[in-house]
């Protein structure tokens, strides 16, 4: 049930929308590196990764599969990280902070 409602997530959200780092200040963002339990495919990463790149104040996100990681740059002020375990949550993913800059 729960990778059914993520590839619907994928279905509507698509691959538009993707954030970028723009003129932001160094101190303006942070990094955060989860372990991510449930990735069963490639395609659990990838989607993940699209998706939290498109969520506003995420500046740059990177998911791999093999390593079941994922490692976001965000932008503080905009979304706390409470809120991006959360979103990583709804996706239907475990994720267990490993290490934060």
């Amino acid at each position: 049930m729960l990778r059914r409602r993520f590839i619907q997530f994928m279905t509507v959200a698509g691959a538009g929308g993707l954030a970028t780092l723009g003129t932001l200040e160094a101190g303006d963002v942070k990094t955060v590196t989860y372990k991510i339990k449930g990735f069963t495919c490639i395609t659990c990463a990838v989607g993940l990764e699209t998706l939290l790149r498109q969520q506003k104040g995420v500046v740059w996100a990177k998911a791999s599969y093999p390593d079941a990681t994922a490692t976001i740059r965000y932008q503080p002020a905009t979304v706390s990280e409470g809120k991006l375990k959360a979103y990583i949550a709804e996706m239907g993913f475990t994720a267990e902070q490993t290490h934060q800059d």
